[in-house]
């Protein structure tokens, strides 16, 4: 946005300067009471009163003033809007933000449960350990008792095969 100059612009850089009028030239304006308008139609009003235009020049700047004020303030005023629609904007955009990161985060958290619940290394090796403790105990009692006829054949069972004499 452009910046605005808070002071008022005369606006008569762009009027080329006149000279004064002096004052025995221009006649004085007949003062008119309040109950009393004249009934002068605009061509006697022309004929019957000589313009001043350097009235009208200042009156022209004066409204151009105002008109500047008024772009100036509202000008100002959408800036404000704008510096508002940005802050509102940046917050709802955080907002979501902590909302995504908070579902991240419970869902990092069932994750870290999920895996807590899992059995430590601890826990495997002593597993793997006492298994095969207890294998080899049982081979050792299963070949002591002498039945290896009941283990398969793959686990180095005996074969239940009869021999016939040809």
């Amino acid at each position: 946005m452009t910046e605005t100059s808070p002071t008022k612009s005369s606006g008569t850089d762009f009027i080329p300067a006149t000279p004064p009028v002096p004052a025995a030239t221009v006649p004085p304006a007949p003062a008119a009471t309040p109950t009393q308008t004249p009934a002068i139609g605009k061509a006697d009003l022309s004929a019957a009163a000589p313009v001043n235009h350097s009235d009208q020049l200042a009156r022209i700047e004066d409204k151009a003033a105002r008109i500047e004020d008024k772009y100036a303030r509202s000008e100002a005023l959408l800036s404000r809007v704008e510096d508002k629609v940005e802050n509102a904007s940046s917050r709802m955009n955080e907002a979501a933000r902590q909302a995504d990161l908070a579902s991240l985060r419970s869902e990092v958290r069932g994750m870290a449960d999920r895996i807590n619940r899992l059995p430590g290394t601890g826990a495997l090796v002593l597993t793997a350990l006492i298994t095969a403790v207890l294998t080899v105990a049982l081979m050792v009692a299963v070949q002591r008792a002498n039945l290896d006829k009941l283990l398969p054949p793959s686990l180095g069972g005996q074969t239940q095969t009869t021999t016939t004499n040809p």
